[in-house]
């Protein structure tokens, strides 16, 4: 028996689009599609899913039904996980689903859905109690951040700009080690610098919680 997971997506071509990846995926269990967040809401007293993806707008609003779901989840089932989609990088509902005290969150673009590798891993993540950030959303937050010359962001190297971003996006020091062909202590190094600059803990090694670390600090600073 795999991962339990439910799809709620008003777009019935991608809906179906993703009950056919996941279909295919011998480790998950898709057990109910759905279109709305009525629909959701039923499907996950149901079902109890480990994990549900879901498009941010669906009916009846089309606004920020799936932020809400998330938020709504974060509090009646704490181990449910949830991968929201969204079309545009909307940084203000990011900061909202990861809220420091929610966890098992992911927040990708649509545009990134047909990789499945991409949605298995976030799949994978959120189950096992951790959080991904599409690189996107991350480069559009840290980018709108670095042109304020107050900001704390400012103060950090190109190369320790690199080490956030990939930092935020959930992946572990041997994956950023990999992608910018260092080494794990070099990253160690870079990742104790940043979050020194930012005034965030070192210690904290947990990939979920430098995720919410990040967009917190994010959204102090915007305010």
């Amino acid at each position: 028996m795999g991962l339990k997971v439910v799809v709620a997506e008003d777009s019935y071509l991608i809906r179906e689009g993703l009950r056919s990846l996941l279909s295919g995926q011998d480790e998950l269990d898709l057990v109910a599609a759905v279109s709305t967040l009525p629909e959701l809401l039923a499907a996950v007293r149901r079902h109890a899913p480990d994990v549900v993806v879901t498009d941010v707008r669906m009916p009846p609003g089309d606004s920020d039904e799936g932020v809400r779901a998330a938020e709504s989840f974060a509090r009646e089932y704490p181990e449910l996980g949830v991968v929201v989609l969204s079309q545009y990088v909307e940084p203000e509902w990011a900061l909202r689903l990861f809220d420091p005290s929610a966890v098992r969150r992911a927040y990708l673009l649509k545009e990134r859905v047909g990789d499945v590798e991409h949605l298995g891993a976030a799949i994978r993540a959120v189950a096992g109690g951790g959080s991904m950030l599409d690189p996107a959303v991350v480069q559009a937050l840290v980018g709108a951040q670095v042109k304020h010359e107050r900001s704390p962001l400012s103060r950090l190297t190109p190369r320790e700009k690199q080490v956030l971003g990939l930092m935020a996006t959930g992946l572990s020091n041997a994956a950023i080690a990999g992608r910018l062909v260092l080494t794990e202590r070099a990253v160690e190094k870079h990742i104790t610098s940043v979050l020194s600059k930012l005034d965030l803990d070192p210690e904290d090694g947990q990939i979920h919680r430098r995720v919410r670390a990040v967009l917190a600090y994010l959204s102090a600073v915007e305010g």
